[in-house]
């Protein structure tokens, strides 16, 4: 059975975020909110976690996750980025993007798409996901939560606990979410391309396949 833990969406109890920590740190897996949808995430070398994931969400075991951080102090261990594409990132995180960039050797396998070698990076702007990366001191291996036949992701944490209590180690209730998926941009050598539009103005970017 999960823990439900009810974290203040604007001032968020740090007994409350210890023990989603604590959680996180004995190998558990945890559904948390972000300024998008929920997510399903667990510690970077919590190879079976990632595996429960997987199984849950019915996915492809190379699936590449995405590498969801407070903010883009651990950038320069796991993407490689350059210099223009850096000042594009910190003028746009937090917010609700996916950055794909090129990984560096310090990536574990399971974090990288396959045949790119790229990895997601993500800094959600929220409170309580934000609170809670700081009390883990370290970035998720995450995947938006969007179950098996559903067409959204999940954004409402009494539904998720519904539905999950019996799969998940916590769900973490900081409040509903917009319920839409992030807009995903990635690095193609010289500029980013709009890869998925979702959540998060996406006109300075370039429109993918384009010229």
């Amino acid at each position: 059975m999960a823990q439900y833990l009810a974290i203040h969406p604007r001032n968020p109890q740090a007994r409350l975020l210890r023990a989603a920590a604590d959680i996180v740190a004995k190998g558990g897996v945890i559904a948390y909110p972000t300024d998008s949808c929920y997510a399903l995430g667990c510690a970077l070398e919590n190879k079976e976690g990632r595996d429960r994931i997987c199984r849950l969400r019915d996915l492809d075991p190379r699936h590449p996750f995405t590498l969801v951080c407070r903010d883009l102090s651990d950038l320069a261990i796991y993407a490689q980025v350059e210099n223009s594409a850096y000042r594009i990132l910190r003028a746009h995180t937090p917010g609700p993007y996916t950055f794909v960039l090129p990984a560096t050797r310090e990536v574990p396998r399971r974090l990288l798409d396959p045949k790119r070698r790229t990895i997601g990076l993500r800094v959600p702007d929220h409170i309580v996901t934000q609170a809670l990366l700081a009390e883990i001191g370290a970035p998720l291996m995450s995947v938006t939560l969007i179950l098996p036949g559903d067409e959204q992701p999940l954004a409402d944490p009494h539904e998720i606990r519904e539905r999950l209590e019996h799969v998940v180690d916590a769900v973490i209730d900081g409040g509903p979410c917009p319920g839409d998926t992030t807009s995903v941009v990635v690095w193609e050598g010289r500029e980013f391309r709009v890869h998925r539009a979702g959540m998060g103005e996406t006109s300075m970017f370039a429109p993918h396949g384009g010229g």
